[in-house]
């Protein structure tokens, strides 16, 4: 067994290298890192080698997965429009008899009105992906009033606060709660409501919207800008959420130059320069502001070609899952110099590759993952590589799906990891941060399983579902209960007999003996772990592949302590169902040879100094005590 430490070594070396792996080849053969100088990125990039399908494009079969969106929509439906609306309606003067919500929309909230902007955008993806009748007449109406508040508001501004939150920001440079960050979460809600769905009205109060912010930021000086965007402290108020992102997406619908100028005042150069020059300035810094602006740095680069912006976004990723995250992808803690209650214990990265003494109960917040999944799966984008596809599966099956309470779908704000811990599942009266980006998230559980260029197709995650490429005339249909089951079955349906190839992903924990069958029969190709199999034939309705893998236990270290460590059994993190600190003792393979599965589905046992603990996905954990990362002590 290699310890963690030596192969997290090796996978740093291989991401500064090179980022890009060739495609594995027909042959099956291992991928090989291709070192890419800045002058042949930007001519290499301009063409994303794969495109993500659209959720209309691939639908969840049934299977636990599945459920787990319809505990999301449940959740969506139940949600009355009129009290989302009610701040938005008191702030434009029009009278409303509806009853405020709590937390975090309370009338009281500084951030009241972000929600709303969650909610638009998860609305958005259900509707275009299964045209959800209810949430489509719901969102059409809030559109609509909406409108009438902005106009009530004199045709620009909207919000559910009042303007004076940016005159206090611009002057006093604090005092206010993140109006952009609740500015962008609208805009971007108005913006997914067009693009799915085909609301003009939608983008045209977005249009007016960005007009807003050009008259505020045309008012103020280099200088004042600065201090308005500056966001190096802990726990910043004046975070700006993805105000650069949203106007970038703004600009790739509306092709104005005033939108990417605009949007360019939000790309602050005192964070994106040092990642664009490789250097990692992340300790101390707020964690869910500023991987923000690095998705707003990538959509940047995605609409003009600017290589800086690219190597900063790589270059952030590096850093982040090389030196900052926790083995299941996720990232965010205490602050290595606390100076507020929460910086002490959560919401900020550490000292690179310092995690062992950052286990509080409230790290890895839940943002933070969504943000880092959404850059993940756009790199693989631009490049192909299984890199990025093996850490997209890893955090997807570990932390994301860790998040939600399979029982009744609430979200966590955070997600710890430490012994003993609990999961503190948000109310549904919350109306937090995570609650919202969680709720989005869990709209696109059929996101970035399959991927496709020009002719040929990318199949990343293991999902019940089924994928129809109607320009193609093509159609997959993947049936499975991964990860608790070791195989996948693919069958294809094609309008004619088509040539074209299917890249089967094989995962970094996958053992050398996997099988891929091919309508019965093995194939003859070399099939090794973090690579693509490709399987270039004339392909046919009723062809079917077998792909089924081998599961083994084996464990992660910290990368500053060998003796902090994480149980897995193939792709799957465990818990240990425990309320006492976990420790350990005897050698890590000593540890790992006390594992053994249970015959009672996907429970797991493990024996060690005279106790047996039992273990379960980290995932299947609800409101039990539980901890995740286990310490060695041995006495000599």
């Amino acid at each position: 067994m290699i310890p963690y430490k030596k192969i997290q070594k090796i996978f740093s070396f291989f991401l500064f290298i090179g980022f890009v792996l060739i495609m594995t080849q027909a042959t099956g053969q291992n991928a090989k890192d291709k070192s890419i100088t800045k002058d042949s990125r930007s001519a290499l990039m301009k063409g994303h080698p794969v495109s993500s399908f659209s959720n209309s494009a691939v639908q969840l079969k049934s299977s636990w997965l599945e459920q787990r969106e319809e505990l999301n929509r449940a959740y969506l439906h139940q949600l009355n429009p009129d009290r989302l609306l009610v701040n938005f309606r008191v702030n434009a003067g029009i009278q409303t008899d509806a009853k405020p919500l709590e937390g975090w929309e309370s009338p009281q909230c500084g951030l009241r009105g972000h929600f709303v902007g969650h909610y638009l955008s998860a609305c958005a993806s259900m509707i275009e992906k299964d045209g959800d009748t209810l949430l489509k007449r719901r969102i059409t109406y809030m559109i609509d009033v909406l409108a009438e508040c902005q106009q009530k508001l004199g045709g620009k501004y909207l919000s559910a606060f009042s303007e004076k939150e940016f005159n206090t920001l611009e002057t006093k440079f604090s005092g206010v709660w993140a109006p952009y960050y609740t500015f962008h979460k609208i805009m971007q809600g108005l913006l997914d409501v067009y693009t799915l769905t085909g609301n003009k009205k939608a983008y045209h109060i977005a249009l007016n919207m960005s007009e807003y912010i050009k008259v505020r930021m045309d008012k103020l000086s280099d200088a004042e800008i600065e201090k308005v965007l500056y966001t190096a402290e802990a726990n910043p108020t004046n975070e700006a959420g993805g105000m650069n992102e949203v106007l970038h997406n703004l600009y790739a619908l509306s092709k104005d130059p005033a939108h990417l100028k605009l949007a360019s005042i939000f790309d602050r150069k005192w964070f994106s320069q040092p990642l664009t020059d490789d250097k990692d300035i992340l300790s101390g810094l707020h964690s869910n502001t500023h991987i923000a602006l690095v998705n707003g740095y990538a959509r940047r680069y995605e609409n003009t070609h600017e290589g800086d912006y690219r190597d900063a976004a790589i270059n952030f990723w590096k850093m982040l899952n090389s030196h900052h995250s926790y083995v299941n992808g996720t990232s965010s803690g205490p602050r290595p110099i606390a100076t507020t209650p929460t910086s002490r214990i959560a919401e900020h990265w550490g000292i690179a590759d310092h995690l062992s003494a950052t286990l509080t109960g409230e790290i890895a917040e839940s943002c933070v993952t969504h943000n880092s999944q959404k850059l993940t799966a756009r790199l693989f984008q631009w490049t192909a590589s299984p890199l990025y596809a093996d850490i997209y599966m890893n955090t997807f099956y570990n932390a994301m799906l860790a998040e939600q309470n399979k029982e009744n779908g609430a979200i966590v704000y955070h997600l710890p990891l430490g012994s003993p811990r609990k999961k503190a599942f948000l109310k549904e009266n919350d109306f937090k941060c995570c609650n919202g980006s969680g709720n989005e998230a869990f709209t696109h559980l059929n996101s970035n399983i399959y991927f496709h260029d020009q002719q040929n197709i990318w199949v990343n995650l293991f999902i019940s579902s089924v994928l129809n490429w109607k320009e193609k005339g093509i159609a997959i249909e993947q049936d499975c209960q991964f990860p608790e089951d070791n195989k996948t079955k693919i069958t294809v349906s094609t309008k004619t007999p088509t040539q074209f190839i299917i890249n089967l992903f094989v995962p970094s924990w996958a053992k050398r003996n996997t099988i891929i069958l091919v309508n019965g029969e093995s194939i003859k190709a070399k099939i090794n772990p973090m690579s693509f199999v490709q399987i270039d034939r004339k392909w046919k309705t009723g062809d079917q592949i077998v792909m089924c893998f081998s599961y083994d236990f084996h464990y992660k270290s910290m990368p500053d302590n060998e003796n902090v460590i994480a149980l897995f059994y193939g792709p799957t993190l465990l818990a240990f169902k425990t309320e006492k600190e976990l420790i350990l003792k005897g050698t890590h393979d000593q540890i790992i040879s006390g594992l053994s599965k249970q015959t009672n589905g996907s429970f797991f046992n493990l024996k060690n100094n005279g106790v047996v603990y039992e273990l379960v996905p980290l995932y299947q954990i609800t409101n039990e005590s539980y901890g995740v990362y286990a310490t060695i002590r041995n006495e000599y």
